[in-house]
């Protein structure tokens, strides 16, 4: 497929609302400004997204202004386990009250509640996140220091619109492989991020949403040989005619794939009888219809073949929120790819049990 690459910096909208220019970018180069959204203010969706990860444990932290809702996120994710525990707390119309700034590149984030307190620190070259919840889990609290290198580096930036609305679209950017180190206490067990083996994501978004949306997105950072590799994939929403946001990152260079696909297995959707002509009673039978198995293995698959994975699953982070006008189903699943992938110049880059994860996400926001 074509692919539109941006490469000159101007205003993200144009005069009516409208995303001037479509496409894909290395580096974040068009101005965000949330005052020139003309959709409607309730519609706004923000937020800043870190995954830190290691071979066994990770956190998810997450800040979210989406208007009418606001959402402050700590995940610990153990993978010997396997477990997970998320913890979410939401305010009620926070319409840019958290102040989330229109860039990556500078400005803090800074968010608390009656038992928690989020921070993201940008200091240019480095990052420090800081969190503390009080009874994370029962009588657990967890808090933590993480330390990020932000060295320079090619990222993935996208501009996708939505044909069903010309003012809205996602302003989107992943910092892949930023080394890490720093600890996270939960209750009285010290996890430790050692440097060299501890890698971050950041998932930096802005935009104006439709109502019903649903998202495919996989990632993964660490090392090959010593040098920084790891991949950022997805498909699902808006209009992406005019480029994917399919990207290998190596030695801090972007390399730009096209389509990739995720091949989720499927299986027969159980229920339990309620006796009559379908048997006895709370005996666990299966429909004709497919769901996803989202917990036996995956492939990948490429449209011009630089990109082919197997994915072994080890945990799937779920949740389901289903409260009518809102609801929202998410698997996040981390698990180990195998596989293979080509960089521009066709190097291949073989990997073996390497950790990341793939996610389905359903929202009606």
């Amino acid at each position: 497929m074509n692919q539109h690459e941006i490469t000159t910096a101007h205003p993200l909208l144009d005069k009516n609302g409208h995303p001037a220019e479509t496409g894909y970018a290395r580096k974040l180069l068009l101005d965000y400004d949330r005052s020139a959204i003309k959709a409607g203010k309730m519609r706004i969706k923000e937020w800043d997204y870190y995954l830190v990860i290691c071979e066994d444990f990770a956190v998810a932290l997450t800040i979210a202004d989406n208007s009418y809702m606001g959402l402050d996120s700590i995940s610990f994710i153990d993978f010997k386990a396997p477990r997970e525990k998320t913890v979410s707390p939401m305010t009620f119309l926070p319409m840019g009250k958290k102040h989330l700034p229109s860039s990556s590149s500078f400005g803090d984030v800074k968010t608390s509640g009656a038992r928690h307190k989020i921070e993201f620190i940008n200091k240019g070259d480095h990052r420090i996140l800081s969190f503390r919840m009080e009874k994370f889990d029962l009588d657990k609290s967890i808090e933590g220091e993480i330390y990020l290198e932000c060295p320079e580096t090619e990222s993935m930036v996208i501009v996708t619109p939505f044909k069903e609305d010309p003012r809205a679209f996602y302003y989107n950017q992943k910092i892949n492989c930023m080394p890490a180190s720093g600890h996270v206490k939960y209750g009285d067990v010290t996890y430790d991020f050692e440097k060299g083996r501890s890698f971050a994501t950041l998932d930096w978004g802005r935009g104006v949403w439709t109502y019903k949306n649903t998202w495919y997105w996989g990632s993964a950072s660490g090392l090959v040989d010593g040098a920084s590799f790891g991949w950022n994939i997805g498909y699902g929403f808006g209009d992406t005619s005019a480029a994917t946001e399919n990207m290998l990152f190596y030695n801090n260079k972007a390399h730009k794939l096209g389509n990739v696909f995720f091949n989720i297995p499927m299986k027969n959707k159980k229920y339990i009888t309620r006796g009559s002509c379908c048997g006895p009673s709370g005996v666990e039978a299966c429909t004709a219809d497919l769901v996803e198995d989202y917990m036996s293995p995956w492939t990948f698959t490429s449209d011009d073949g630089r990109f082919e994975m197997d994915f072994v699953p080890i945990i799937d982070r779920a949740s389901l929120t289903d409260i009518k006008l809102i609801s929202s189903d998410q698997h996040q699943v981390f698990g180990k790819y195998t596989g293979r992938a080509l960089l521009d110049d066709g190097t291949e880059i073989q990997v073996r049990d390497f950790l990341g994860f793939a996610e389905k996400v359903y929202n009606k926001w």
